[in-house]
């Protein structure tokens, strides 16, 4: 075991953008003003960067028009469309700080976001699935059902003052369900009282480091927590992770992924927007064959994705049907990434240069990326190493101390990259970044000497059995590897003996059968006995976030609760 600590620094012969987000997109759009800049198939819309300007700016006039400044903040709850990407340039323009709400969110998970957000003003979509978002927002806001014209007056929401509704399929259509309900033309055309001079004074007045995005931690365990980010923040991890993707002007990118996330927003859009690439919409929300189709034909170059949206594109019976040659690249991320998954993408799907991403929100969010010039074993086995501009260490969970090279401890990341804070949270922000900078992740991992990072798990994830410590995600890759396998999900589950036992959920490739002795007989002699599950159930899906986490405390509830009735 080496002695040399687990710290990494990298720095970059590219220096970091000093501008803010509408600067960097200005200069963009000279350079590229006829290229496609967004397809958005299920609205059956293109537009140049020209053009997408023009529309963000018409936008962000409405903005202004409708009472709207600087510092103030905006939600959209929405699934992908046009719209969501023009709200989050055109507040982006003014300095309105855009504030992400997922699509799944139920009336109790909407009052908290809007209420923690203290969200001047909401963008919304009718309905989401079984969600009937007119609904909520007249129980949450019965003043909606009076309020004409003017602006809300809410004891339970104080800070909110307008909920505009649109309609991705017609959003010109200005049909209101209540009074006081605001529709997107009307904000369109609030924007005749403000020159382009005077938005573009109020672009000018921004600072890189002014608070641009609050999004929410994906919420698989207790209420999410609103990430404050900057122009600085997201604009950089968004073009670094271009640069390393080696993505340009010429390529097309597929994004299942939602933009409420990290994910979709900034390493699919922005990013995207930020090198003067086009993002490509299959759909309003993940479906697999939508997203085969729509790499086919706009002949996308990238696509993006958790491992379970892979899996679903991989497993569809239809997959054969579909042309894929034009993919190159693409970033799988979200959760663990099995290697045999990424074999399976890399030559199924023909995205040979898929790479491995990892982070978190509150890192804005990428920290670690694999490269194309990696080895395999590193491609398939680590997240790669951090990106430039980043400093990243592993500590002992207990003392705090950096750890020697190789051993497990929590993974620690510093840099231009680091939210300002939990809004209006400073006792949670206190917890998760120390005096020095530095923002304790909650992973669990190793570093080698090259600075290349695996991670082994969750802090909170880690299974203790009879004092062995069992980390879920080394048991997940390992099962992977069998041939019938298609995904899985390892945690643990309370044993009067052992204290913890382990449990896994195995999803099973279409068509096949297993027995749970068949796969305990594959553990035997692979791996520690202790390791192998004491339970196995086979399921035909999982619990998950809407952008394809999967949710294990929901399957330890369901698990526990099945457990207690059959003992």
């Amino acid at each position: 075991m080496s002695t040399a600590k687990s710290y990494f620094h990298r720095g970059g012969d590219v220096p970091l953008l000093g501008a803010t987000i509408p600067d960097h997109f200005a200069d963009i759009v000279s350079r590229f003003p006829d290229h496609e800049a967004v397809v958005s198939l299920p609205q059956n819309k293109r537009l140049t960067y020209k053009q997408l300007s023009a529309a963000i700016d018409e936008l962000a006039r409405g903005l202004l028009g409708s009472g709207f400044s600087k510092g103030e903040r905006i939600g959209v709850w929405s699934t992908d469309n046009l719209e969501w990407l023009l709200l989050q340039m055109a507040t982006a323009r003014i300095g309105v700080v855009l504030v992400n709400i997922n699509p799944a969110n139920r009336l109790r998970e909407l009052a908290y976001s809007l209420e923690r957000s203290e969200v001047h003003g909401l963008f919304t979509i009718p309905a989401f699935r079984s969600s009937d978002y007119l609904a909520m927002l007249v129980e949450l806001l019965p003043e909606l059902k009076k309020t004409n014209g003017g602006e809300l007056n809410s004891n339970a929401l104080p800070h909110l003052r307008k909920v505009v509704l649109y309609d991705a399929a017609d959003p010109m259509n200005t049909t209101r369900p209540q009074p006081g309900f605001g529709v997107w033309s009307e904000v369109l055309a609030s924007g005749n009282q403000v020159t382009t001079e005077q938005l573009d004074e109020i672009t000018a007045s921004l600072d890189r480091d002014d608070p641009i995005n609050i999004q929410y931690t994906s919420g698989t365990t207790g209420f999410p927590k609103a990430v404050v980010l900057s122009h600085h923040n997201i604009l950089n991890n968004a073009y670094f992770t271009a640069l390393a993707m080696r993505f340009g002007e010429n390529d097309r990118l597929c994004v299942p992924v939602p933009f409420y996330h990290c994910f979709g927003m900034v390493l699919a859009n922005l990013l995207c927007l930020s090198v003067g690439a086009c993002i490509v919409i299959p759909s309003e929300h993940f479906d697999a064959p939508a997203v085969l189709h729509a790499i086919d034909a706009e002949r996308c170059t990238a696509v993006h994705g958790v491992p379970t949206m892979f899996v679903a594109e991989l497993e569809h019976s239809d997959f054969r049907k579909f042309d894929l040659s034009s993919l190159r690249t693409g970033i799988m991320a979200g959760a663990p990434c099995p290697p045999p998954l990424m074999k399976r993408v890399m030559e199924d799907m023909n995205c040979r240069e898929i790479l491995i991403g990892y982070g978190e929100t509150e890192a804005s969010p990428l920290t670690h990326l694999t490269s194309r010039d990696d080895s395999m074993e590193r491609r398939a086995e680590t997240v790669g190493r951090n990106l430039p501009h980043q400093e990243v260490k592993v500590v002992d969970t207990e003392s705090g101390a950096t750890v020697p090279l190789g051993e497990i401890g929590e993974i620690c990341f510093r840099g231009y990259h680091i939210m300002s804070e939990y809004y209006g949270q400073p006792d949670k922000t206190a917890e998760t970044i120390d005096n020095h900078g530095w923002l304790f992740s909650g992973d669990l991992g190793t570093m080698d000497g090259d600075g290349y990072v695996r991670i082994t798990g969750r802090r909170k994830d880690m299974i203790i059995r009879g004092g062995e410590n069992i980390y879920p995600a080394e048991i997940e890759e390992f099962l992977f590897t069998h041939p019938k396998v298609a995904q899985v999900a390892v945690f643990g589950v309370p044993d009067e003996f052992y204290g913890e036992v382990v449990m896994a959920w195995i999803q099973l490739h279409q068509g096949e059968t297993a027995t749970e002795e068949e796969l305990r007989d594959y553990c035997k002699d692979k791996i520690a006995h202790f390791k192998i599950p004491k339970y196995i159930w086979f399921v035909d899906e999982f619990p998950m976030t809407v952008t394809g986490k999967l949710q294990k405390f929901r399957m330890s509830e369901m698990t526990e609760e099945k457990l207690k009735k059959t003992a």
